[in-house]
């Protein structure tokens, strides 16, 4: 199963760490997308880790980050610095999708 996980707030990193390790723990892949205060997590060394950990992409909305000024310069390179394209792909290709 793909499981996407559109992340709207920096209050549940907990959350997306939990949720992303169970479905990597079953078998699942998992894409993740920031906007809004969720690219508040952008700098967040847990966060951080989630994009180089195999069956995991990430990729986040540039102009939601320069909004709120969030730095992207230095990101990992499997960070995807991406728009609204990138979180239509992942509705489209996700089996479920969870809004956080």
């Amino acid at each position: 199963m793909k499981l996407g996980i559109l992340i709207t707030t920096d209050k549940q990193l907990d959350a997306v760490l939990g949720i992303t390790n169970a479905a990597l723990a079953k078998g699942h892949t998992v894409t993740l997308f920031n906007m809004d205060d969720g690219t508040k997590l952008l700098g967040s060394p847990a966060f951080s880790k989630l994009c180089k950990t195999e069956g995991v992409t990430v990729s986040f909305c540039d102009h939601s980050a320069k909004h709120i000024n969030i730095a992207t310069e230095g990101l990992p390179s499997e960070m995807v610095c991406g728009s609204q394209f990138d979180n239509a792909n992942m509705n489209h290709d996700s089996d479920k999708v969870i809004v956080l």
